[in-house]
């Protein structure tokens, strides 16, 4: 279970990393939309998790490629927004986030299931 500190600090990192997505790498996913959905930090907050989702991409797994070659850029840049909030900027670890993928095949298996009428 995360901390209160744990909480506050995956906030502050998912806003800031949203923003910087958004704006200052925008070139790193051309057409491309994405979204920082979850954000998980270490208890020691020197690593975080981050999930990310590209909408509209044909190819995700090379635009996290893309993400992961600027990871130290990314990195720089955030301890340039938040040096003077946190003592240490976390190593980065981007994943896929896959979660539209996965509800859209529950959502398939539930549209799959026949359920006989009962009969009166």
């Amino acid at each position: 279970m995360e901390s209160q500190r744990q909480k506050k600090f995956a906030s502050l990192l998912l806003r800031d990393l949203s923003e910087m997505m958004q704006r200052q790498f925008k070139s790193l996913f051309g057409n491309a939309f994405v979204t920082i959905t979850h954000v998980k930090v270490s208890p020691d907050l020197g690593v975080a998790s981050v999930y990310i989702s590209f909408l509209g991409a044909k190819n995700e797994q090379e635009l996290l490629d893309n993400v992961l070659e600027a990871n130290k850029q990314i990195r720089q840049e955030l301890g340039a927004k938040i040096r003077h909030q946190v003592r240490v900027i976390p190593e980065l670890r981007f994943f896929l986030d896959d979660t539209a993928v996965q509800a859209a095949k529950i959502d398939a298996l539930f549209a799959s299931i026949d359920i006989p009428k009962l009969e009166e």
